[in-house]
Formats: C-alpha cells, structure tokens, sequence
C-alpha cells in the first residue's frame, strides 16, 4: 500500500504562483509512476502532469509551459509548480501513484485526498 497526503492548495490570484506537494509512504516501490489530476465542478478528472520512473515528464497541453511537475526520491516527495494561474484551473488537485504507466489517464491504483485550488480575484 502507498499512502499519499497532497498540501500547498489555497487561494491565488490570477497570474500567481502556487507549488502543491504530495507526501508518499508505505510501500513506495509501488510509487514508479506518479501524477497530477484535478477535478473542477461538474467536469470529469481530468490529467495534468506526470512523471513517468526514468524522470520524463508529461503535460497536458492546457499547462505546458506554467506547470512543472518534479520528483524528489530522497523525500519520496512529488511537487507541481502551478505559474501564470487562470481561474480555469480552479480545482481539486490531487496526487496519484502505481507501478503501472498510466501516462496522464486517471487509472492509477494510488490517490491522495486532494488539495483545493482556487484562482480568483
């Protein structure tokens, strides 16, 4: 079992900055493969970043270039710096994990309990 806790959701304004963290523990070889989702009102959860074991990183094309999605296996630690934010990516972010390549579809085995987003002026 992984264990993932996300944190650093919050309310921002537009054109600011906000870098989400995910905690993993418990059986973390089973954290190869990790990624970032959100889930808007209404909508389906839909992928925004991940990271795949060899450190190649995905995007979807409504963040490439203001979200980074990054990895620290010291500190079994995974992290999306969220720049340029729109009110369009107000959402629940959350984190997830599997030993399986997932790339940015939400079928991963492991999920944390969310994080919220809110871009608003």
């Amino acid at each position: 079992e992984v264990q993932l806790v996300e944190s650093g959701g919050g309310l921002v304004q537009p054109g600011g900055s906000l870098r989400l963290s995910c905690a993993a523990s418990g059986h973390t070889y089973s954290n190869s493969y990790m990624g970032w989702f959100r889930q808007a009102a209404g909508k389906e959860r839909e992928g925004v970043a991940a990271i795949d074991s060899g450190g190649t990183t995905y995007y979807a094309d409504s963040v490439k270039g203001r979200f980074t999605i990054s990895k620290d296996n010291a500190k079994n630690t995974l992290y999306l710096q969220m720049n340029s934010l729109k009110p369009e990516d107000t959402a629940m972010y959350y984190c997830a994990a599997d030993r399986i390549w997932w790339w940015l579809l939400p079928k991963y085995k492991y999920w944390g309990q969310g994080t919220q987003v809110t871009v608003s002026s």
